[in-house]
């Protein structure tokens, strides 16, 4: 353990003593988990930033009817480039910073199982992130197919395409090799007596997400490969002309894109376990029923994929089953939507930054939930199918579920990483700003998809003026919100108070979230009598 300490420490003064390239050269070949956390919180947010300029440029467009701001085929590839670089380059790796940054110390590990794989996971991002970037300026520019990259319409687009299909490899890649190093880390490097059932449930939600991970990226891989063959070896995987059929790929899609929503929903929801108990003074209501939960709607999430497919055409008897499996999902998520409820109900609530983040995601993850629930029915989906009904969706489940969890983990965590505290004010500042604006945007999304608005579009009549104005004008509030959230952490880092022992008042998550219930509250009988 010394020698990991000395090296741990060793590395942090590497600057001091040879200049600025051991600075640099610190970050590059570091197989530290915290030096790596931090690189892939910061790449993530930088990601986090590109993707939200091409989404204002997307609601910039349609502040209005008509064509102003872009042509449609620079619109179509915004809408493409904003969705893959929000999943696979925002949301996913912020929460592999997390687990980097928190699995070893929840579990008491010196570090992550395979530390040099861990550096080579994180460093083929940038490279994914610049091939995909790089597509804009090549000729034909990037492919304006949508993020799901739909055959037929893949075929036709120019080597933008090939750049976007390697640069999905590489990303799956990346995810890949994390998974399997925390799988190793979680199964094999608990400190003694840390049993799987007394994990912090932020571990638990990772060790499920890495096993769907390995599981559905290597189907993500398959469908982009054939589509590559299909461009240029011949091959007629979804060409009906040749005997394959385009439907091929989106059940091939699909079966990757279903766990692929809930790999960016549970981390999220790990991280919402760790603050709400913590800002509760009180342990997590029903932990074994949540850790069951997480791995229930993990195996859901693989038999459920063709209710984004309910308008292809397939029996009435597929979409039956779709349909039921879809709404059963609904349960396990219920029950952990219960439990931070009641772990909240009678607790010592606070509400700092990171709990206002908590309690914001539950209000507006639910709500994604329920919109989620009408769109599993299939005469209704039928009619939303490719509205802003589902866009709407969406963006409550991945913003104000990922993103806000994503938030309130930073907020949670950040005296712990940098031993200083934000600027509370400030942060709760950003948390309204944010919480005001998103519903502004999306909100309203909902009223133009029941109207039947579709998606992926550039222009509109003038009947769906209103709403869009009010959505375009949230977005750029939205957008600049996140600014303030740069400062606060960058003000933390620099000049921020130093971080108290327990800064959140004896209610870090590492002593709270796995505690047994105390003792008086054990059975009717010891507990105290109201007089």
């Amino acid at each position: 353990m010394s020698a990991v300490a000395d090296h741990v420490h060793g590395h942090g003064h590497a600057h001091d003593h040879h200049g600025g390239y051991r600075g640099v050269m610190r970050w590059i070949t570091t197989t530290n988990h915290k030096d790596i956390g931090t690189l892939y919180l910061w790449f993530s947010f930088v990601m986090f930033m590109v993707g939200g300029v091409m989404a204002l440029v997307i609601r910039a467009e349609l502040f209005s009817p008509g064509l102003q701001v872009v042509d449609p085929d620079f619109f179509n590839q915004m809408t493409t480039m904003h969705g893959l670089i929000m999943v696979f380059g925002a949301i996913m790796p912020a929460f592999v910073g997390f687990a980097n940054w928190q699995i070893p110390m929840m579990i008491g590990a010196p570090d992550m199982a395979f530390a040099r794989l861990n550096n080579w996971s994180f460093w083929l991002l940038p490279f994914a992130a610049l091939l995909l970037i790089l597509s804009f300026f090549v000729p034909g520019g990037a492919p304006g197919v949508g993020w799901t990259l739909y055959a037929p319409l893949t075929v036709q687009m120019g080597i933008g395409m090939d750049l976007t299909i390697f640069a999905i490899h590489i990303l799956g890649m990346s995810s890949i090799l994390g998974s399997i190093n925390i799988i190793t880390t979680i199964l094999n490097m608990r400190a003694p007596g840390m049993t799987l059932m007394k994990m912090p449930l932020f571990c638990w939600t990772w060790l499920i997400t890495a096993y769907l991970l390995v599981a559905a990226m290597p189907v993500l891989a398959g469908a982009v490969t054939m589509t590559l063959t299909d461009r240029h070896f011949g091959t007629t995987f979804f060409n009906a002309a040749g005997g394959g059929d385009p439907v091929l790929y989106q059940h091939i899609f699909w079966f990757f894109g279903h766990p692929e929503v809930y790999i960016i929903a549970l981390p999220a929801f790990g991280v919402i376990s760790q603050v709400i108990p913590a800002f509760s003074r009180k342990p997590l209501f029903g932990y074994a029923s949540m850790v069951y939960a997480t791995a229930a709607i993990a195996i859901l999430s693989f038999i459920v994929w063709a209710h984004h497919m309910y308008t292809v055409g397939m029996p009435v008897t597929g979409q039956l089953f779709f349909m039921y499996a879809t709404t059963l999902i609904a349960v396990p998520t219920g029950v952990k939507v219960f439990n931070w409820v009641a772990t909240m109900w009678r607790g010592s609530l606070t509400f700092e930054t990171p709990m206002l983040f908590a309690i914001g995601f539950l209000f507006l993850f639910t709500m994604g939930g329920f919109t989620g629930l009408v769109l599993s029915l299939v005469p209704i989906d039928i009619q939303l199918h490719d509205t802003y009904y589902v866009v709407a969706h969406f963006h409550y489940v991945m913003v104000a579920g990922a993103l806000f969890a994503a938030f309130a983990g930073v907020y949670f965590w950040l005296p712990k990483w940098t031993g200083r505290m934000y600027d509370e004010t400030l942060g709760k500042w950003h948390f309204w700003l944010s919480m005001i604006f998103f519903n502004i945007t999306f909100f309203v999304q909902h009223f133009l998809g029941l109207a039947g608005m579709p998606r992926r579009i550039p222009d509109y009549p003038l009947m769906f003026e209103t709403w869009n104005k009010i959505s375009s004008i949230g977005a750029f509030g939205f957008g600049l919100s996140q600014l303030l959230f740069l400062y606060i952490v960058l003000k933390a880092i620099r000049s921020g108070e130093k971080a108290p022992e327990k800064p959140w008042e004896g209610a870090d998550s590492l002593e709270w979230t796995h505690l047994p219930t105390p003792a008086p509250y054990h059975s009717f009988e010891t507990a105290p009598v109201l007089k």
